[in-house]
């Protein structure tokens, strides 16, 4: 059996994303929203030191906001992502206003596939008179990954009346398109994207992958060379050419495998 490429398109995790009869999705780690910290741990280990020590300090306080969030962001980057939730549930029980705090235990909630519940505390994380882009973005991701791709669309034109084409709403907003099989309208939108000075490659990868769900491979992996390796982008669309090719017999070209929206920013 071919292995798939480890690094297909440097996404989130990818699922059958274009199948008959809606979307079913596997939730990636994803990244916190509502600020970063700097100098960030960037491997396995470096986040393992980082929850010794905010496992220390939430044991000494497990009702403090702050150390909460910290302490489940780098559970999550571990795959603890149950004890993460069960962190932040606490600390939201104690601190019921504090919105930086729902909006984490809510992306911890969709993490680990509890949408609806992702979305009630999600709400409440933000205010009609007070929106915040980055959590209606969030919103928007967790619909798409209950197959609601309309809804999502609202909540993504939503964030971006507030945060006019920031990157990370765009790439959601394409894929959204991509879920709901309008393959055109997702790689105007993701272009857009991968133009803003400021977008991750991800959004060039997402870009490339729906490039080549229409079967221009060669210009998919241009798109996907600017971030990776030849070999790597070469690979990535081999196993997409392979992908679609498994499906030719249903004559449906147009379906394939996209990464689940991001509740990042």
């Amino acid at each position: 059996m071919q292995r798939r490429p480890a690094r297909l398109l440097v996404t989130v995790v990818l699922t059958s994303a274009l199948a008959a009869g809606g979307c079913s999705t596997s939730p990636a780690l994803w990244p916190e929203t509502t600020g970063s910290i700097a100098a960030a741990p960037r491997t396995e280990a470096d986040w393992r030191r980082k929850i010794d020590i905010e496992g220390e300090r939430y044991s000494a306080n497990p009702r403090d906001p702050d150390v909460a969030i910290r302490y489940a962001q780098a559970l999550r980057a571990v795959g603890q992502r149950a004890q993460a939730a069960a962190v932040l549930e606490q600390a939201a029980i104690h601190n019921p206003q504090h919105r930086t705090l729902l909006g984490a235990y809510g992306r911890a909630l969709a993490d680990n596939g509890n949408y609806k519940q992702a979305l009630d505390v999600l709400n409440s994380a933000h205010t009609q008179d007070q929106p915040d882009w980055r959590i209606l973005s969030v919103q928007g991701a967790v619909l798409d990954q209950m197959g609601r791709h309309q809804d999502a669309q609202r909540h993504y034109a939503s964030a971006l009346r507030l945060m006019p084409d920031e990157p990370s709403v765009l790439s959601n907003l394409g894929l959204s398109y991509a879920l709901s099989k309008d393959l055109p309208e997702a790689e105007s939108t993701l272009r857009r994207a991968a133009a803003r000075p400021q977008a991750e490659p991800k959004v060039r990868q997402n870009l490339a992958l729906v490039v080549g769900l229409q079967g221009r491979f060669q210009e998919a992996e241009t798109i996907a060379r600017g971030d990776l390796s030849p070999s790597e982008a070469a690979a990535n669309v081999a196993y997409l050419r392979q992908m679609l090719a498994q499906q030719s017999d249903r004559k449906k070209p147009h379906r394939g495998s996209l990464p689940a929206p991001s509740t990042g920013s």
